[in-house]
């Protein structure tokens, strides 16, 4: 989206965060985008919880499975590729 806008997307950096978290970086990583980390407990327990279901057969809680968490998302979403587009912004 960059190239075409010369926008920042929310997810612009996403991968850039990733390697950064792969190897230790947490720093780096919130500054390539700090959406991404701050979603990754989120990604970690859906990921964990899917897993113990698979395996177990036993259901944990699924707080944010609910619709509502599902378009506070999208409204967290919109408003940081807002936000992160204004100038100034530098996590």
């Amino acid at each position: 989206m960059r190239d075409l806008t010369g926008w920042l997307c929310p997810g612009c950096g996403t991968m850039r965060a990733a390697h950064q978290l792969i190897h230790g970086h947490f720093a780096a990583a919130w500054r390539l985008n700090p959406l991404t980390v701050s979603l990754l407990p989120v990604g970690l327990w859906l990921g964990l919880r899917e897993w113990v279901w698979q395996f177990y057969g036993r259901r944990w809680p699924g707080l944010v499975t609910r619709p509502f968490f599902g378009w506070a998302l999208m409204a967290v979403m919109l408003l940081f590729g807002i936000v992160r587009n204004l100038p100034g912004f530098h996590p």
